[in-house]
């Protein structure tokens, strides 16, 4: 509680969010902690909070780490989203859109609870993300779902496998808008399976 959330950054405890406000759960049922860009304008006006490195030796490296190469593969899956496109290998970095990267890493936790009573629980409600692209490690256990067809109603849900060592990755709203929705942002959420679930996204 030391590290709560501030300027999107930080811990957020359970129940603290509920990305779908239309469904009557108390809360996703997750905690997370949050870090943002490490150099720039953005690192100076949203520090990242970190734990001390008494208590978790070596940890902020380690994401710091991982926060570079994540975004490495990142802008190289923008450039093949572009050639997709049938734009220039690098338009992305020519329209600017990588400057002062503002990639935030999301590391998650689901308890897993499958709690019975007249309340929706849910790890994570529907909902889709925000920015371009997002990159998503999981350690296995499942419970991500995704909605291929968001207009449709009922909403059908489908299960997402785990692949070893794979990224899943989402499309996100601000893609669907640059493509006109040639490219569609993908309606996910995660259901509690009654098994402690990880995982991490950028």
């Amino acid at each position: 509680m030391a590290l709560l959330r501030r300027d999107l950054l930080g811990y957020t405890p359970l129940y603290a969010e509920k990305l779908d406000p239309s469904m009557s759960s108390i809360g996703d049922s997750k905690e997370s902690f949050y870090f943002g860009s490490l150099e720039g304008v953005l690192a100076q006006r949203y520090p990242n909070q970190w734990p001390s490195e008494d208590l978790l030796p070596s940890w902020r490296q380690t994401m710091e780490c991982y926060y570079k190469n994540v975004l490495s593969v990142g802008r190289k899956l923008l450039a093949l989203i572009a050639l997709a496109l049938d734009l220039d290998e690098d338009f992305f970095e020519q329209v600017g859109a990588l400057n002062d990267p503002t990639a935030v890493v999301r590391l998650l936790r689901y308890p897993g609870e499958v709690i019975s009573s007249d309340v929706e629980t849910y790890g994570a409600s529907a909902h889709s993300d925000y920015g371009m692209v997002t990159l998503l490690l999981t350690d296995g256990v499942p419970g991500l779902q995704v909605c291929r067809d968001k207009s449709k109603q009922p909403r059908v849900w489908e299960d997402v496998p785990g692949i070893r060592g794979a990224f899943i990755v989402n499309i996100g709203d601000m893609m669907e808008r640059w493509t006109n929705g040639l490219f569609r942002s993908t309606l996910h959420r995660v259901m509690p399976v009654g098994k402690e679930r990880y995982s991490k996204f950028l």
